[in-house]
């Protein structure tokens, strides 16, 4: 239901595919007299603002860094808004927390942040979302926005996000602080590296404390959530040069910034984020015992979630059908319901969250399976005739 003039509360249900921001393809006075200042800017102008106006951004985490990013998402007039957090303000949020005051204390951080865009700009459509992202829900989140914010504390959050937003096609923005040194990078974009090109793997928990364990300067998560909602601005309007196969890395000691380049990753780890391994309907198999299996008469659908250039140097024999990954949630009809499906890629990280999503569906009824290794893995194991690359 509709909130005062611009919000959308949701508990438990998204309400995001039924509702769509209607805009006039003409800015008002006061929207000219508003954002004067990007009228005005190559780049942006009339057109940026109207696009701008109809854009959407899901912002995970109303706390450090997503406050900031919020609050200038919101000024820029970003037309739609998701915020996504089930936590409460504490009066130690308030140190870095800034869309947040004194007096929201014990309240609920979306209605918070809300409460805060909604006296700024009343533009603004602001989507509630009083959930915990998880595997459960957050492709049914995350298919409604253009971009995804990250303001996470956490790995699995993040692994979470950077597969579901591969699945859907989404591009999303990362963020980190700890301590005195803060990160951003921009994943997924225009079939740029994610983030499990950078990060393979978390750290053992001991080596990854969050900021309430290892401490954070304040004004740390204020700089990176600033710089995450300016890459998000540049990827709506598509200007510039975003942080795409880059890492950037702020020194607050020293103001130091420095750009690290990395790309996709040749032997990135399998995929374990989506679901939990035993899930129903889910399961890994090797290379071999796909192979063994099949010559004792199993005869699976074998998907294929590569690339159409990827197909052209290498196939594993007996194919099914090939769906490129970031199209598999439109052609799920494509797929047999009551047939096992064993689902591959190069090294089985495409193909990991694919199978969870096959599953996580709940259209099938066979089991699913992950080859594990992907085609590189069954060229090792299987038949040395198939081209690794």
């Amino acid at each position: 239901k509709m909130v005062g003039r611009a919000r959308l509360r949701t508990e438990g249900t998204l309400i995001g595919p039924l509702f769509r921001i209607t805009m006039s393809d003409h800015l008002s006075p006061e929207q000219r007299e508003r954002y004067a200042r990007h009228l005005a800017l190559p780049g942006v102008g009339s057109e940026g603002q109207k696009k701008l106006l109809k854009s959407s951004v899901l912002v995970v985490g109303a706390g450090g860094l997503g406050s900031p990013a919020l609050m200038y998402l919101a000024a820029a007039g970003v037309g739609r808004i998701g915020i996504v957090d089930n936590d409460k303000v504490s009066s130690s949020n308030l140190q870095r927390q800034i869309i947040h005051n004194t007096s929201s204390i014990g309240s609920a951080k979306v209605e918070s942040a809300s409460n805060w865009i909604s006296e700024l700009n009343p533009d603004i459509v602001v989507e509630e979302i009083k959930e915990k992202l998880t595997s459960e829900n957050s492709i049914r989140v995350i298919s409604n926005y253009d971009v995804v914010i990250d303001g996470t504390d956490n790995f699995e959050s993040r692994y979470l996000i950077g597969d579901s937003c591969e699945i859907l096609g989404k591009p999303w923005i990362f963020g980190s602080i700890h301590r005195f040194e803060g990160q951003v990078s921009s994943f997924n974009f225009k079939g740029g590296p994610n983030y499990r090109d950078l990060f393979p793997s978390p750290p053992p928990p001991e080596l990854s404390p969050n900021c309430s364990e290892a401490g954070v300067l304040g004004i740390l998560p204020g700089i990176v959530g600033t710089i995450q909602a300016t890459e998000a601005i540049k990827i709506i309007l598509d200007i510039g040069n975003c942080l795409s196969g880059e890492l950037l890395v702020i020194d607050a000691l020293t103001l130091d910034f420095r750009k690290l380049e990395f790309s996709t990753n040749t032997e990135r780890e399998k995929v374990t984020t989506l679901s939990k391994n035993q899930e129903k309907g889910f399961s890994e198999i090797s290379a071999k015992e796909f192979y063994d299996r099949r010559i004792g008469g199993w005869t699976p659908f074998l998907l294929d979630v590569r690339r159409s250039h990827e197909e052209q140097i290498s196939s594993i024999g007996g194919t099914d059908v090939r769906i490129m990954h970031l199209e598999i949630p439109s052609r799920l009809e494509e797929l047999p319901s009551q047939s096992d499906i064993v689902v591959y890629c190069r090294s089985g990280q495409r193909s990991d969250a694919v199978a969870r999503f096959i599953v996580d569906s709940g259209l099938f009824n066979g089991m699913v399976y992950n080859l594990l290794g992907g085609i590189n893995a069954w060229s090792d194991e299987a038949d040395p005739s198939v081209v690794k690359y």
